[in-house]
């Protein structure tokens, strides 16, 4: 049984969950639920028992000293609590951790849990993947439901994929099969220049994000950062004629494919969001500057008040994320973009050899 003496009673609290490992590339979506956790000052409330779940050879503790004594931070994941006010207050009951080695119902079966506990409304859980995609251009963002009416009512993508997948996909099935309504939101990360950090998908997660669920959220320094990521790649590129030529490739393709998108919905949504940062409308205060990532976008969650450097690779990756049913494929661990060629060494949240494409 879940005790929660220590956490007061929630205002409309959406879920919002985020792992390192297998489905993160460039740690875009841990890094967007930290971003949350950090700006909204999250109070830790519970903590999954690291035995349960973690192989601690594959996610190693690590020892710190702490005045001379030391200490051991062990893998797992924790659930803090943030507390959003304005004129219209929410709070978010936000997940952090690895994706975990074994046990993976048990591990839903408990976050779902505090979730039932807490009476969240609505769980979103946030991947990123490896993709065709150019670093010049706004990073895609797609939101995918099982929920055949949460995708018509939300403008999502209903998913009809078949094959291995990662704990983010396992956990959305969960919340389906719980009754608990659950989305995904998948950023596409350049395949050659995947090596975290990505400040960029971080950013186009959160503003789709905040066009989901209704709230403004605060995005301190991270349009900057994502501009100067963006500045960093261009560089390299640059210096490097068949790197160039491929972007250009992959910047043809993506105009192509997107041109039916320059208007419509999806400047509408655009203008929208920025007449909600100019106006300081929206609850979850704090001025946020306003990023020109403009990413697909999601129609708002409407609450029930009752309720460097190297070669492109060749061929490029077959794997197309999301787009047409699919889901994304797995955060891989091979980072084209750092300067020795071929897979490095696995990430702690990433266990040894590239899984199938997934997700």
């Amino acid at each position: 049984m879940i005790e929660l003496e220590g956490v007061p009673e929630l205002i409309d609290p959406v879920m919002v969950a985020a792992f390192e490992g297998w489905n993160d590339a460039g740690d875009a979506a841990s890094t967007a639920v930290a971003h949350l956790d950090r700006e909204w000052k999250g109070e830790v409330f519970a903590a999954l028992d690291a035995e349960d779940y973690y192989d601690f050879q594959v996610n190693r503790p690590t020892v710190y000293l702490d005045g001379g004594a030391r200490k051991i931070v062990w893998p797992t994941t924790r659930l803090s609590v943030v507390r959003i006010g304005g004129d219209k207050p929410r709070d978010l009951v936000l997940v952090r951790g690895i994706e975990p080695s074994m046990r993976w119902r048990s591990f839903c079966n408990e976050i779902l849990g505090f979730a039932h506990e807490l009476g969240v409304e609505m769980v979103v859980i946030l991947g990123a993947l490896l993709g065709d995609t150019p670093h010049t251009r706004p990073v895609p963002v797609s939101g995918i439901t099982s929920d055949p009416a949460l995708a018509r009512t939300m403008d999502l993508e209903e998913t009809r994929y078949e094959g291995p997948t990662g704990i983010v996909g396992i956990l959305q099935e969960a919340c389906t099969h719980a009754g608990v309504p659950a989305v995904s939101l998948w950023a596409a990360v350049p395949h050659y220049v995947s090596q975290p950090p990505n400040p960029k998908a971080t950013l186009a997660l959160l503003n789709r994000l905040e066009d989901l669920i209704g709230l403004r959220i605060p995005l301190g320094e991270l349009p900057e950062d994502a501009r100067a990521w963006q500045l960093g790649v261009d560089q390299l590129a640059s210096e490097d004629s068949e790197v160039a030529e491929y972007v250009q490739t992959l910047e043809e393709a993506r105009d192509t494919a997107d041109l039916p998108e320059a208007s419509g919905e999806a400047i509408a949504r655009e203008f929208e969001r920025y007449l909600r940062r100019r106006d300081g409308g929206g609850p979850g205060g704090g001025p946020g500057g306003h990023a020109t990532d403009g990413t697909d976008a999601g129609g708002s969650y409407l609450r029930d008040p009752s309720s460097g450097r190297t070669r492109p690779p060749s061929p490029p990756r077959a794997d197309t994320g999301p787009g047409g049913g699919q889901e994304p494929g797995p955060a891989r661990s091979d980072r084209p973009g750092t300067p020795s060629e071929g897979p490095d060494a696995p990430d702690e949240g990433e266990a040894g050899a590239d899984p199938p494409a997934e997700d």
